[in-house]
């Protein structure tokens, strides 16, 4: 897979790989159902944040097109962190709930973090909690988080080697780069992470065989971060609002500039557009990373509802 290619990156499709994941969720539902078991899924949307309430319908729908039961709860915008902490409570203790997803952000009078680490690790669906976070660290049973979760299942269902490669994490997030490090160590990569106060972050990434991008800056890791051959997983998702970002990130591009007329804006990640005439193998933005992580919250619903029920997990 780590391979020079002069001509054009492969493309890893994180739809297809998605399709793949979610019949696999339903079968396990469907079997988990003709024993008299349906796994439940609450989602804790509070306040009105527009994205927020995008991803949560999306959620929603995905449990629904799976068998899963979901619920939606919507405190209003002026729920305190307590009253946020009796609907946790109340959903910790509820049997037919497998996972509690708490949409982020929260209205800015709620402590976030007070809030997260009052879910049950039982019932972390995005593998959050320290609690998982520590059993990850051990390589214990326990839930991981879904987007570099998501990840490694893209590149082992591509046939990308991971055992014995070099892997650069740039970014050092809790959600994604620390989780998305052990997951890499525990296959048996040689990690490093690096972010931005890294000297000569250019030259750290171009020692990869395996770069995830997970900085959060539009376009930032260019082919000059990126040794010939290498697999990049770009992590990023940012709005290209300008004319002049337009061309700068996509000159010449017909296609990007028929949508960008059309609604006035196209998606791009952390990682330039150049970067496919280097890589071996590359995410495209969209349709790369992003429909992972919705897989994989199905995914640790199911699994959450097994382990919580004392059924095996396969």
């Amino acid at each position: 897979m780590n391979r020079p290619n002069p001509m054009q990156a492969q493309i890893l499709d994180g739809n297809a790989v998605a399709t793949e994941i979610k019949a696999e969720v339903a079968a396990q539902v469907s079997e988990l159902r003709s024993q008299g078991l349906r796994p439940g899924l609450a989602v804790v949307l509070a306040g009105t944040h527009a994205a927020s309430e995008i991803y949560v319908r999306n959620k929603v729908r995905s449990s629904e097109q799976l068998g899963i039961y979901s619920e939606k709860l919507t405190p209003p915008p002026s729920i305190t962190t307590a009253g946020l902490l009796e609907v946790i409570a109340e959903l910790n203790s509820r049997n037919d709930i497998d996972g509690i997803l708490v949409q982020l952000p929260l209205p800015p009078q709620v402590d976030s973090k007070e809030v997260l680490m009052a879910v049950s690790p039982q019932k972390d669906v995005d593998g959050f909690h320290p609690v998982n976070i520590g059993l990850l660290s051990m390589q214990r049973p326990g839930l991981t988080p879904c987007t570099p979760t998501g990840i490694m299942e893209l590149l082992q269902r591509s046939g990308v080697e991971i055992a014995g490669q070099n892997a650069v994490v740039a970014g050092r997030s809790d959600i994604v780069g620390k989780p998305m490090a052990m997951l890499l160590l525990n296959a048996n990569a040689t990690v490093t992470v690096c972010h931005s106060k890294t000297r000569d972050l250019a030259a750290v990434c171009r020692e990869a065989d395996l770069l995830v991008a997970a900085v959060g800056r539009a376009g930032m890791i260019t082919r000059e971060f990126v040794k010939p051959g290498a697999t990049v997983i770009d992590v990023g998702i940012s709005r290209v609002t300008t004319r002049q970002d337009l061309e700068r990130f996509f000159p010449g591009n017909e296609k990007r500039a028929r949508e960008f007329a059309e609604r006035g804006a196209t998606l791009i990640g952390d990682v330039h557009p150049n970067v496919a005439e280097v890589a071996g193998a590359i995410t495209p933005v969209p349709g790369g990373v992003g429909p992972l992580t919705i897989a994989m919250l199905m995914a640790n619903t199911v699994k959450a509802c097994r382990m919580r029920r004392g059924r095996r997990t396969p």
